[in-house]
């Protein structure tokens, strides 16, 4: 009796330990890529700003991925993003690698902003510089570096840079939306980075 009992609870932790160490291979992911080969290049070249990230895209012949900046200032949404891209359909049935968003120059008089996704990206967009007189400036990721699932149609939050209305930054949960809210509204300039995955139509 106790010996299959111990069989049992022996093949049930088998079971569970094997049900959360394998991934579910349909699922969407991404994670920040802080030090990746990308960033550090970046860094040493003082190029500006980027941030990047491991994105994984099963059923990739099936899906559509839209990824964009959003700008706002002094709490107001500009209408249009000032990136964006869009891509899907892929010949491929599963596409992962790095994507990313760079900020170049983002100290001198004129600033520029890319995108890049898996065998996909947009040409630099030049912007007014970000680079503001007696204004502090703060970026990060609003993800880690721990893969986070991605539902269909949902839209997610993946980076922020941000410029503070005075003499002073403050901190915010960036996984809380009305702490995003609170910050949109009490920094004068706020650029989003965002994703979202969809049914390709085609």
């Amino acid at each position: 009796m106790k010996k299959s009992k111990l069989i049992f609870i022996a093949t049930l932790i088998f079971l569970l330990i094997s049900g959360c160490s394998k991934p579910n291979e349909e699922t969407v992911t991404i994670s920040a890529n802080a030090d990746s080969e990308y960033v550090h290049t970046f860094t040493d070249l003082n190029l500006g700003i980027l941030f990047d990230f491991n994105f994984r895209l099963p059923d990739a012949d099936k899906r559509w991925v839209t990824v964009w900046a959003e700008s706002y200032r002094d709490g107001e949404k500009e209408p249009d993003p000032l990136t964006e891209i869009s891509y899907g359909s892929s010949p491929q049935q599963v596409t992962e690698g790095h994507l990313g968003f760079g900020i170049i120059n983002s100290t001198a008089e004129e600033s520029m902003l890319f995108l890049y996704a898996p065998s996909v990206s947009t040409s630099p967009v030049k912007i007014e510089s970000l680079n503001v007189p007696n204004r502090f400036s703060a970026w990060d990721y609003a993800i880690g570096d721990k893969k986070v699932a991605l539902s269909l149609g949902e839209t997610k939050l993946l980076a922020v840079y941000r410029q503070s209305a005075g003499n002073a930054i403050r901190t915010y949960d960036f996984q809380d939306e009305e702490a995003v809210k609170q910050m949109i509204k009490e920094d004068s300039r706020v650029l989003l980075l965002k994703i979202k995955i969809e049914e390709s139509h085609e």
